[in-house]
């Protein structure tokens, strides 16, 4: 540490209207310049009003409080001051979790950046134009002239995610304040993201990271402040605090990851919390994308959930199914291209064959933009292949007709991963799933038929309810998401990046309940994630794809122990570890 930190936090606290007790409660710390500091915790612990507020974007209904709040020896200004105009992307930087709701859907990505370049340096047009190629170049964004024309809506999370990212670090800030700045990465890219990140730091920009990725945490922190609470319960060097960790919070965090643990192992979870006794400060954390007052909530434990879940008519329902079953999913040599402005065409699958057993789990992976999500709105029906077929239980699906495929749609399940951009912003969580429950298939005997017991399912509480989406955390959700995907009753869902946004704790749990809940249900699972760890508990077998072709296929042990093909030995070698 300086003598002089380049941003001290002294007693910060932010109290919310109404409520009993503060979402922040006296948390210090100091961050030198070239420095990074980790902030983690589980969702509602309060890093994410921690950096707000490091940002003088509290929200509506927030008290802030401090002994000092202070960068480069100045103090920052209050709330809603002015000044922070010309402090934010250009003192201190910002990178967003949620990308689609930080960039504007009707403007070229390149704009996006070019407006933080015109505001805070003195390039010229031509000179920003360069530096914006740079930046998307230096993100690993792909064809960075054609990317920059090119909307936030037209490109996958992962890209959208790495935009967002370049614009964070456009002007050059002396600080950056990153929340969940890797979570749509796969891992490749995620180690060429964190790599430009260090490299910042040996030009003195220091880095506040906000994450639940622990081995991200223990790749590039020189430090982590662990929360729980609204306090900071623990922190030290990342190495000593992550080896050794003195406090129960901690101890939990790393304890829920999914590294190495066996297919039908249950995850590591934490004791169960009764709802009721859960802290004040978990109900009034937001996140940073979230500019809604403060209201309550509170995450309930999904254990009894999982019990509710598992009567003996669900057992029935499992045992009823033949044991030679079809493929709940088939796809034989798909192909899909995408027409491009200029007259060329991008091959986004090039004859990709992949089966899902029924009641198994598919893992299937690859960098973005490798194909995945394609092969995911194939297989459900949003868009046609340009050639091969796609069968559902053994039936053609891929070339039915919209009124053909209606009674079908409620087997045939999916949670995405944009959350937010899958619900209707008018809509409460309630009317949410009352809808989803309305398309439920015929006879399935399912127990899961209202939306108490959807919320309950996934480990969220009743007073959410009520709620509309933008007013939830994202992993508030991603469950809502799951509940949702549950509610008709599916035989198979797709999950593309269905934990990608929660907390190790919290995704243990929903990993938990996803895989307990095949077990009972008999559902089959294509499972879409850039987490190597998550893919390896969950999978049976593993598909990779890379420049939308099928590389490699096998049983998921057999993938991870004595991978064959180059890319996939790249992606294994560039999987990040809790050392």
């Amino acid at each position: 540490m300086t003598a002089t930190p380049l941003l001290r936090a002294s007693n910060l606290s932010v109290h919310f209207d109404r409520a009993a007790r503060p979402a922040v409660d006296s948390v210090s710390f100091d961050v030198a310049a070239g420095e990074c500091l980790a902030i983690v915790g589980e969702s509602g612990s309060g890093k994410s009003v921690t950096a707000r507020s490091l940002l003088g974007l509290a929200p509506a209904g927030a008290h802030v409080s401090f002994s000092e709040l202070s960068l480069a020896g100045e103090s920052l200004p209050a709330p809603g001051a002015r000044r922070w105009r010309s402090i934010r992307g250009a003192s201190i930087g910002l990178v967003l979790q949620d990308a689609l709701v930080s960039l504007d859907p009707l403007r070229p990505v390149g704009r996006e950046i070019d407006d933080v370049l015109r505001l805070h340096t003195t390039l010229s047009q031509r000179e920003r134009q360069a530096r914006v190629l740079e930046l998307l170049d230096a993100v690993g964004i792909p064809d960075p002239a054609l990317r920059a024309r090119q909307r936030s809506g037209e490109l996958s999370g992962g890209l959208r995610q790495r935009a967002l990212i370049a614009a964070g670090i456009a002007a050059g800030p002396a600080l950056i304040i990153a929340d969940e700045p890797t979570t749509a990465l796969d891992v490749t890219v995620q180690a060429r993201v964190l790599e430009l990140l260090s490299s910042l730091r040996n030009d003195g920009t220091a880095l506040i990271l906000i994450t639940h990725d622990l081995a991200v945490v223990s790749r590039v922190a020189d430090r982590v402040a662990v929360m729980s609470e609204g306090r900071i319960v623990e922190t030290g060097e990342t190495n000593a605090v992550l080896r050794a960790p003195s406090e129960l919070p901690t101890q939990q965090l790393l304890a829920a990851i999914p590294v190495d643990v066996p297919r039908g192992v249950p995850l590591t979870l934490p004791a169960d919390t009764d709802a009721d006794a859960v802290p004040q400060a978990d109900r009034d954390a937001k996140p940073l994308t979230d500019n809604s007052s403060g209201q309550t909530a509170v995450t309930a434990p999904v254990d009894r959930a999982v019990a509710s879940t598992t009567p003996a008519n669900l057992a029935d329902a499992a045992a009823s199914a033949a044991p030679a079953s079809p493929p709940a999913l088939e796809l034989r040599s798909v192909s899909r291209r995408y027409p491009t402005p200029h007259g060329s065409a991008i091959q986004a699958l090039d004859n990709v064959s992949l089966t899902l057993a029924a009641g198994t789990t598919l893992g299937l992976v690859g960098q973005s933009g490798s194909g995945k999500t394609t092969i995911a709105r194939i297989a459900l029906g949003l868009e046609t292949a340009d050639s091969g077929e796609v069968l559902l239980n053994g039936s053609e699906w891929g070339s039915l007709s919209a009124r053909e495929r209606r009674p079908l749609r409620p087997t045939l399940g999916a949670i995405y991963q944009d959350a937010l951009s899958s619900f209707d912003p008018r809509l409460s969580v309630e009317r949410i799933l009352t809808d989803a429950l309305s398309v439920r298939a015929s006879a399935t005997g399912r127990s899961l038929t209202t939306p108490a017991e959807l919320l309950e399912a996934v480990g969220l509480p009743q007073s959410l309810k009520n709620r509309r989406p933008l007013h939830l955390s994202g992993g508030q959700r991603q469950r809502v998401a799951i509940a949702r995907a549950l509610a008709p009753g599916p035989r198979t869902i797709l999950c593309d990046e269905p934990v990608s946004s929660l907390d190790v704790s919290t995704q243990a749990r929903v990993l938990n309940l996803l895989d307990e809940l095949q077990r009972h249900l008999h559902l089959s699972y294509l499972f879409i994630s850039h987490d190597l760890g998550v893919i390896r508990h969950m999978s049976d077998q593993v598909a990779v794809i890379n420049e939308g072709r099928i590389v490699e296929t096998g049983e998921t042990d057999e993938i991870f122990t004595n991978p064959r093909d180059p890319y996939t030995q790249s992606l294994l070698s560039a999987l990040p570890r809790v050392r």
